[in-house]
């Protein structure tokens, strides 16, 4: 279709304009450049958190498995789109790179993780503030809670709490990370993630209401006389509730996603004489008090590392003695101790990148690497020897051991696992986790000698050997001049091995380090070659492979060692309690919520095996361990949860379904506007495919963007090969969009041709053959938020009024230029015209900005009587023991008993009739400051509107 430079401007506009509210043409534009096929659900959540400008934050609160990372980038992704570009997510350490891929993989937003290590590399590096850059910045709780000065003065236009729960106690003076945080983004508009919103108390919810604003609900006492003690009020609750709380269930979008089920395998082996042996003796070694190969104040970190490793493979366990053996020989040497020995093994080994950083989280005042002086001054030169001796005995026995009975186990795992792919006719592919590089290697070594030659790829923390090197060389040649192509190393090795393994090999051998923002849906075979004492680990490794758009369902593979009564426990555990091997689902928001770290779970355990030296008492330990995490799910909470924030019904799938078809439309409508729109300003630069929605730029308008092949993004459709992704963000697409919103455009007439469009527009039949004038404005509004309308006023020759759809529907034909003269009366009267229908927009748009202003104030006046509500259940309080008080002194036997009394008794008088008169203190400064605030919001909600014309033309429809 031709179109005109009054057609370009007129798109451009639509395209980029600020939208209002929760209307879903509000995140057109990210919808349309997410490389990922969006639920309608998901929609609907990002719908919820843009609903109200008023409302300083939303909890999104589905339940596991529906994409709240998703239903988050999204809205990061529209604030990005509108120019609001001061963005940050909070999360667990061992999310953070999920989070960096995800947004940058689907949504193409820059990200930015930073840690204490980062932050001082930025500074060295000239930054003066890295926080302050436009970009999606990525921080742990710790880390925001260590920074919270400096996160303070920065004005965020969103952030993100992944993980939520780990705020519910937030309101507490206790819990400093909570009130490090919540001081930190005080003024901030909050988006709060997490499937388990409510455990074990419902001020819980109140907690999680401080985070985001503190006059959702009044103060503690309050919420607990409304809510709880008493009162009960449910009904009230989930009604306050429904302004910021969503929460979406699985059975309510089964018609959009398909869940396939974990199969769990469980392959028994027996540990060799040698073996076992070593085992028994490092383990008595690690239960050693006072040890100089483990460092007083590292105990339980570096206990816990060494059994992750000598439970891994010999391989492993060797480099750990290894490690020992020399910095022992250090100390006797005299020689300054490594500090970083600790922190050295943890990175050759890819046991925990973040175990470091969870550690310090539960342990602020931990440093790594951190020796105590104290240890090496009293070194025993006897003693210490001794213990080199007994660990270079150890190296000898270990050195001898030369395959681990569980690498045998592997060989028919796998032959299992590949014979469960066949029956599903699944690919054949299985990811083997582990936690020790070492392990990686030797069972890398060990399977390509066994058969599977050139059919492995490992995946590290690095990933700088020479087969992952010579992969990343091959895939750099392979994809030179595409968008696949990022620029940075460490993202391209791992898109180039995750390729690999795709399309070549059988077996991808990977650290931890792949199971954090690696998607292996492809891969429906998972081997926990060592199995994390962490639950938290073991969905995250599982969570690669068993997500939405996998189609299989997945083997879950673990080994047992029948020899060691702790480790059959430990799998027991995971097993049945946590249930993570099995079912739709894996584990359980309500089981796995209650794990608020998952190195202290890790701790319990390692505490068992450091502890108990026989059967029996690792049985009591486990027992009491377990009823405890049974003890931990309150039964009565689960039902409220339900009561609060659950509701189903028929009319939820049809509302899903109107969202869905909703959202397909204007997927459609930007889609058509914005290839119009660039096969009209890139006519001389490219050539068009109009069939395959493809173009070859031959020359570029805009430095640094690649000529060649461009693809229009287009969801549920592979990119072809060698083409770049064009979307509205892309620098291409910003420049055919800013360029043509800046066209010049003069007085011309425009003739529409409605004869030759394909698509009959019956509205516009009575017009064909008539003429008029047309201008069309844009309206800017900054109320609570900035609005921008389109407004086309459209008039005949007899003065006919053409309404907003006609003109929208001129625009959609081609149209031919002419030049015209003007016709000052017919102007005169258009321009009138055109200022009734602006004032009639503006009219509408504060109106429904009302809306808004009316459910604030119900909020500010709920929050008001909650506060006097807490000072009158103060003097209730008075008032019962003043009650009992009197009680007590009619039955004092003593004239002592009665005169204590009598004092008891004028002392809470005198409280009463001060609590009397706060009460009507209270109720004026709460009344006074619910006014101002009042006052502030009446301001607010018309600060200033604007209109301009974008242009005016003589139309004609033939």
């Amino acid at each position: 279709m031709q179109i005109t430079d009054y057609h370009a401007k007129y798109y451009a506009h639509e395209l980029t304009r600020q939208r209002r509210g929760d209307a879903i043409d509000r995140i057109g534009q990210s919808l349309f450049d997410a490389s990922v096929d969006l639920n309608p659900h998901q929609i609907d959540a990002a719908l919820f958190a843009l609903q109200n400008p008023l409302v300083k934050g939303v909890v999104l609160a589905d339940e596991v498995g529906l994409g709240k990372t998703i239903e988050a980038a999204l809205v990061l992704a529209q604030y990005w789109a509108e120019r609001r570009r001061r963005l940050i997510v909070v999360c667990p350490a061992a999310l953070r790179k999920q989070w960096a891929n995800e947004l940058a993989e689907k949504f193409h937003l820059q990200t930015q993780v930073l840690d204490a290590k980062t932050w001082k590399t930025k500074r060295a590096d000239g930054v003066a503030d890295p926080f302050n850059q436009p970009v999606v910045s990525i921080i742990s709780y710790n880390f925001a809670a260590r920074m919270a000065d400096k996160l303070r003065v920065i004005p965020w236009d969103l952030v993100v709490f992944d993980e939520a729960h780990k705020l519910r106690n937030a309101h507490r003076d206790s819990h400093r990370t909570g009130q490090a945080v919540r001081e930190a983004f005080g003024g901030s508009r909050k988006l709060l993630l997490t499937a388990t919103p409510l455990q074990n108390s419902l001020m819980e919810l109140y907690g999680l209401s401080t985070v985001i604003d503190e006059q959702l609900f009044g103060d503690a006492i309050s919420f607990r006389r409304q809510f709880m003690r008493g009162g009960e009020d449910i009904p009230g609750l989930k009604e306050r509730l429904k302004e910021f709380t969503k929460r979406t269930l699985r059975r309510q979008v089964l018609e959009y996603i398909r869940y396939t089920e974990r199969k769990p395998l469980t392959i028994p082996f027996t540990p060799s004489e040698d073996e076992q042996r070593l085992y028994h003796l490092v383990s008595a070694y690690l239960q050693r008090e006072g040890s100089y190969g483990v460092p007083r104040r590292q105990r339980h970190l570096v206990t816990l590392v060494i059994r992750k490793l000598l439970a891994s493979s010999t391989s492993a366990i060797i480099n750990t003695l290894e490690t020992m053996v020399k910095r022992l020989k250090a100390l006797e040497q005299k020689q300054e101790s490594e500090d970083d020995w600790l922190e050295r093994l943890i990175s050759d080994e890819d046991v925990d990148e973040d175990v470091l950083d969870e550690i310090e989280e539960a342990h602020p005042d931990f440093e790594a690497g951190a020796e105590n002086t104290a240890d090496e001054e009293a070194v025993e030169l006897d003693r210490l020897r001794g213990e080199i001796a007994e660990l270079e005995q150890y190296l000898e026995l270990a050195h001898r051991i030369t395959e681990d009975a569980k690498s045998g186990a592997l060989l028919s795992a796998l032959e299992q696992g590949f014979e469960h792919m066949a029956r599903m006719n699944a690919p054949r592919k299985a990811v083997i986790f582990t936690e020790s590089r070492r392990t990686q290697l030797y069972l890398q070594q060990y399977l390509e000698a066994r058969g599977h030659l050139g059919k492995v790829v490992t995946f590290s923390g690095t990933n700088n050997d020479s087969v992952s090197n010579a992969i990343y060389k091959r895939w750099l040649a392979e994809n030179q001049g595409s968008d696949q192509i990022t620029g940075s190393p460490a993202v391209d090795r791992r898109t180039a091995l995750i390729d690999h393994f795709r399309e070549e090999a059988e077996i991808l051998i990977a650290t931890e380090a792949a199971a954090e923002g690696v998607n292996l849906q492809f891969c429906s075979l998972v081997i926990n070659y060592d199995l994390p004492w962490n639950p938290q680990r073991v969905e995250q490794r599982i969570g690669r492979c068993h997500r939405y758009g996998q189609r299989f369902d997945v083997v879950v593979i673990n080994f047992l060692n029948k020899r060691n009564e702790a480790d059959r426990r430990v799998l027991e555990l995971l097993s049945e309690k946590f249930h993570l091997f099995d079912g739709l689902f894996g584990a359980s928001d309500e089981v796995l919520g209650r794990i608020e770290s998952g190195v202290d779970f890790e701790k319990r355990i390692a505490a068992i095996y450091d502890s108990c030296r026989n059967e029996k008492e690792i049985e009591a330990a486990f027992d009491a361990l377990q009823k405890e995490l049974e003890g931990s799910i309150n039964k009565k909470m689960q039902e409220t949860q339900e009561k609060l924030l659950e509701h189903f019904d028929a009319q939820i799938h049809d509302l899903l379904r109107i969202q869905h078809q909703r959202a397909e439309e204007q997927l459609d409508r930007i889609s058509r506007l914005f290839w119009s729109l660039t096969r009209h300003r890139l006519v001389n630069c490219a050539e068009f495919d109009q069939e395959h929605l493809q173009f070859t730029l031959n020359t570029s308008p805009v430095e640094k963007v690649e000529l060649g092949e461009y693809a229009l993004i287009q969801k549920g459709e592979a990119l072809p090969e060698h083409c770049h992704l064009y979307r509205l963000s892309h620098p291409l697409g910003e420049y055919v969009l800013d360029t043509s919103r800046r066209l010049e455009t003069p007085t011309v007439e425009l003739e529409f041709d409605l004869s030759s469009h394909p698509v009959k527009f019956s509205a516009l039949d009575p017009y064909v053959g008539c003429a008029g004038w047309l201008e069309l404005n844009q309206l800017e509004l900054d109320s609570f938020q900035r609005e921008e309308y389109l407004v086309f006023t459209a008039v005949t020759d007899d003065r006919k009024l053409l309404d907003q759809e006609h003109c929208e529907q001129l625009f959609q034909l081609a149209a031919r230029q002419s030049e015209v003269s003007s016709d000052s009366m017919a102007v005169e009267y258009l321009a009138s015209t055109a200022k009734r229908q602006l004032d009639a927009c503006l009219s509408k748009a504060l109106e429904e900005n009302q809306q808004y202003f009316h459910r604030e104030r119900e909020k500010l006046d709920s929050w008001a009587q909650d506060q006097v509500s807490s000072t009158e259940a103060k003097l209730e309080d008075t008032r019962a023991k003043l009650k009992d008080a009197k009680k007590q002194a009619r039955l004092a036997n003593t004239v002592e008993d009665q005169k204590q009394a009598q004092e008891g008794i004028k002392q809470l008088e005198r409280q009463q009739r001060r609590q009397r008169q706060e009460i009507f203190d209270v109720e004026d400064e709460i009344e006074a400051r619910r006014d101002e605030l009042i006052e502030a919001l009446e301001r607010q909600m018309h600060k200033r509107s604007t209109s301009h014309q974008l242009f005016r033309v003589r139309w004609r429809l033939v």
